[in-house]
């Protein structure tokens, strides 16, 4: 990517009135962050979602392109990964998400598209159960390869982070700030531990605060990245609820630990089983097993891929996706068709539907034979 290129990018990102939605939107028009910038206003009026003010904000650029020059800068110096949303390392399960960053700031040595990812999250004020129930996932997970996921905040995400370290797994920190700081600063030693063994992960600039409103936008991209959400221990109104309410949005499997009825700390993972919005788990058998993870599901031979006449070519597509592993996830079939996760989901049903292809736990789908 060119540094003119990457300039308009960052730029994208700062321009009132144009979200993450909308950026995208603007890209699918006109091709690319740069031809955004150089398209006249009588062109940029006539897309979708763009008005006078937005047209004029884009072409009165100069101040974004001079923040996003300063940041290039800092990212120059401190080896960071600017990661847009069409470059191939940006995380493709997130990226399937309708409200994914547009931009993403990485620094790290892991692998975000790694085969498995499991998000971690739950209470600031872990009990010492909950703690030993976040060891013990996490240690029953060492020779997985899975990839360990969680906010670095107190509690049962610093908990995860902690563990994944000492049972050597990688573990990505995705933070509500720019990567100029660590927040909280007690755990600045362990963020610089992942940054070999893992990595931290932001949307948003250097020299942005952990304002509030920016931990939502934080437990997206945890949801958004990860194959399965873990709700370790949570009261009934607990930020990981949100989490679990996004990941559930974005189609992924949540699980949630059960506790003792009347137990503060166990009232949002209770409630999300007994709503059906969470998979009880106990151990990460549980996990494993829910999400097709065993063992023997690798030693399976690909299937001969039909082609079949009757299919429509977004449905052939779908099944064509086969052709070099006999089962994937949804997530994998979005990457491989690039369709959308609600275009896939109907055409998934569809076929379904015909008796062509199988669901199985853990939003695994197979060819039926």
């Amino acid at each position: 990517m060119s540094p003119v290129e990457l300039t308009y990018q960052i730029a994208l990102t700062l321009l009132n009135g144009v979200g993450d939605v909308l950026a995208k939107n603007l890209i699918a028009y006109c091709g690319s962050a740069e031809e955004v910038f150089k398209t006249k206003k009588s062109q940029l009026e006539k897309i979708p979602g763009i008005g006078k003010f937005t047209s004029e904000a884009i072409l009165n650029h100069k101040h974004v392109l001079d923040r996003a020059e300063k940041e290039i800068i800092f990212i120059e110096e401190k080896s960071i990964q600017a990661l847009f949303f069409t470059d191939k390392n940006y995380p493709q399960r997130l990226k399937n998400c309708h409200d994914s960053p547009v931009m993403l700031y990485y620094k790290g040595n892991t692998n975000l598209n790694t085969e498995k990812v499991i998000a971690v999250v739950g209470t600031r004020t872990p009990s010492s159960y909950g703690k030993q129930l976040t060891e013990k996932l996490i240690s029953d997970l060492t020779d997985s390869g899975c990839l360990v996921v969680s906010g670095l905040a107190y509690g049962i995400d610093i908990s995860a982070h902690k563990y994944a370290l000492d049972f050597g797994l990688n573990t990505v920190g995705v933070l509500a700030h720019g990567l100029d700081r660590v927040y909280p600063s007690v755990h600045s030693n362990y963020a610089e531990k992942m940054i070999t063994q893992g990595g931290l992960l932001t949307e948003f600039l250097s020299e942005t605060n952990p304002d509030k409103e920016n931990f939502p936008k934080r437990n997206r991209i945890v949801a958004g990245m990860c194959d399965a959400l873990v709700v370790v221990e949570s009261k009934r109104g607990g930020g990981s609820l949100i989490t679990a309410t996004i990941a559930n949005s974005y189609n992924k499997d949540v699980f949630a630990y059960p506790g003792k009825a009347g137990d503060v700390l166990s009232e949002g993972c209770n409630g999300l089983i007994k709503s059906n919005r969470a998979n009880l788990i106990e151990s990460a058998a549980d996990l494993f097993y829910i999400m097709n993870w065993n063992e023997e599901t690798k030693k399976k031979k690909s299937p001969q891929i039909p082609l079949m006449i009757n299919l429509s070519l977004d449905e052939q597509m779908i099944v064509n996706a086969f052709k070099n592993k006999p089962q994937l996830h949804v997530d994998e079939i979005c990457y491989a068709t690039k369709f959308s996760i609600s275009k896939t989901s109907t055409h998934l049903l569809q076929l379904e539907f015909s008796n062509i292809i199988k669901s199985l736990p853990g939003k695994i789908y197979q060819l039926n034979h």
